[in-house]
């Protein structure tokens, strides 16, 4: 009778991700104490109405144990190390992270106001699998309070290099 039932649930879930289109939305190992500062995720759809929890069912691993899921208790969060597996219902959506002032754990930077990132525009209908999440730095390559996704893999030393726009 057990097995049945896992052979059950297991079925279930196959059905139900299966008319979710995935996309694993990646924060890799910063320096520091970056790696505890959780940032937030947030799903627009196309008439800006938040959907991060109605038009996804969300999981995260960590990168040193990739295929052990784990179901988010409450809120939708990455730290440093973490890859979010995101199945969405089909359609077009806004994906960005933020970082509300309380939730900055005290990490001195010059934006002292919530942190946000940049808005990436996701269609399911194409091949896109993999965002990338990075902190943002400044001239100097300080973290200066910021996020930035994009589809591209960020750098890497010893961990992420941060990003910079004047590149």
């Amino acid at each position: 009778m057990k097995n049945f039932r896992k052979i059950l649930l297991a079925f279930i879930f196959i059905l139900f991700t299966s008319q979710l289109h995935a996309l694993i939305i990646y924060r890799p190992v910063n320096n520091g104490d970056m790696n505890d500062v959780k940032c937030y995720l947030r799903i627009l759809d196309e008439e800006d109405n938040d959907v991060t929890y109605t038009a996804a069912r969300i999981f995260y691993a960590w990168i040193d144990q990739p295929h052990v899921y784990y179901a988010y208790k409450k809120n939708y969060y990455l730290m440093g190390g973490i890859a979010m597996h995101v199945y969405l219902k089909p359609g077009k959506y806004k994906i960005s992270v933020y970082t509300p002032k309380e939730a900055q754990n005290g990490f001195v930077c010059e934006n002292k106001e919530t942190w946000e990132s940049n808005t990436f525009y996701y269609n399911t209908e194409n091949k896109l699998n993999v965002l990338f999440l990075s902190p943002t730095a400044n001239d100097n390559y300080f973290y200066n309070g910021g996020w930035h996704l994009d589809y591209k893999a960020p750098k890497f030393r010893y961990y992420t290099v941060p990003y910079y726009e004047g590149k």
